[in-house]
């Protein structure tokens, strides 16, 4: 949980609370502000893909670690450089990195809970995202105190970072469970289910990931001061530590797919709001239906492609990553360009809800699919 909430709750996800003082203080663009979001995302994707391979069979541990070094060393230099090109490059960088570090951590973890038969505690695992993105907005409401600028930013998130690291290197002791690492995994099956999961997953990425980008540039639009922004991504980090827990007793209920469908449907409203409801409310709605979806969505979605190929769990995982890390592709660039053309985020958020309610429609055929002969 604490090495999610490093490498993707913090290294990944702060972007957004420090976006705004870097268009601020740079004269980045939305489209800027949008391609390097996108270069984070094709290093998701790059890293997804070589992740699928077997070339880190029996390596998953020290792979994971060094991923987390290599998000310390990236955040940090994210707040040493002005350079639009360097922030691309890096965030490509710190995007492989991501990728590499929730597959293998996430196969280990999951992989130990199902020979614990304690699979009810993944959702703890996901939680650590949330956890980062609470812990990054304490970390901005105090530089804001003092009035540090965006590089400060960064160089606090490393910081923080080091602490999952540590926490990683001491606690996680072991790779995959014995009985799931010790054989290369078999080709993803031939499955109409696994295919619609996956595109469902992409287009999930593609929705949620527009208004994860430019939330705090949505509310930085409306004036509401820095500590208002703070508090936003603070309330999006706890909905989110919430969210795999919510989520996961609804898939209890009502199947994984269900849920996963019903998550979308909640997300597209949040989407919605953060820019038809303006002031006040509209920002912290987003924020609390974005935040108390996407991790469960997330996590759901895996569980659903694991389920589905029982034989090959980091392959699944591995191609969901991969088909989710090419909509988050194509949202921020999107979206970015859409912004400039219209001069606000409205018909990109828009365009990012009706996105979000075609996941759910193809999850919940993908369902009906997994269940017919």
């Amino acid at each position: 949980m604490i090495a999610m909430a490093a490498v993707m709750g913090i290294g990944r996800f702060v972007y957004t609370l420090i976006l705004p003082g870097m268009m601020e203080g740079l004269g980045l663009s939305p489209a800027d502000a949008g391609l390097i979001a996108s270069a984070n995302y094709l290093g998701y994707l790059v890293g997804a893909i070589a992740a699928a391979g077997g070339w880190a069979h029996g390596r998953e541990r020290s792979i994971m670690l060094w991923g987390l070094v290599a998000n310390v060393v990236l955040s940090a230099a994210m707040g040493v450089t002005t350079s639009l090109t360097v922030f691309m490059i890096i965030r490509f960088l710190a995007g492989v990195t991501s990728a590499f570090v929730m597959i293998f951590l996430t196969s280990i973890v999951f992989s130990h809970l199902a020979a614990a038969s304690r699979n009810d505690l993944q959702a703890i695992h996901f939680g650590g995202v949330g956890l980062g993105i609470a812990a990054s907005s304490a970390m901005m409401a105090a530089l804001i105190a003092f009035q540090a600028d965006w590089r400060a930013g960064w160089l606090g998130s490393a910081a923080l970072s080091v602490i999952g690291l540590i926490v990683a290197a001491v606690v996680v002791r072991d790779g995959t469970a014995a009985g799931s690492g010790d054989r290369r995994e078999p080709e993803l099956p031939q499955s109409r289910g696994l295919l619609l999961t996956t595109l469902s997953y992409g287009l999930f990425g593609f929705g949620y990931v527009i208004t994860a980008t430019f939330l705090i540039a949505i509310v930085r639009a409306g004036e509401a001061g820095r500590l208002f922004e703070a508090l936003v991504w603070l309330i999006t980090g706890v909905a989110a530590i919430a969210s795999p827990f919510v989520l996961s007793w609804l898939a209890r209920r009502i199947g994984l797919l269900g849920a996963y469908a019903v998550g979308c449907l909640v997300e597209a409203v949040g989407v919605a709001a953060s820019v038809s409801l303006g002031g006040y409310v509209g920002p912290l709605l987003g924020g609390v239906l974005l935040g108390g979806t996407f991790v469960g969505i997330t996590l759901l979605g895996l569980q659903a492609g694991r389920e589905m190929a029982p034989q090959s769990p980091r392959r699944a995982l591995a191609i969901m990553t991969a088909a989710f890390g090419l909509g988050q592709i194509l949202g921020p660039i999107a979206a970015g360009y859409i912004a400039d053309w219209a001069g606000n985020y409205i018909l990109a958020s828009t365009i990012a809800a009706l996105v979000l309610l075609s996941a759910a429609l193809v999850a919940l055929r993908a369902g009906a699919a997994a269940k017919s002969p």
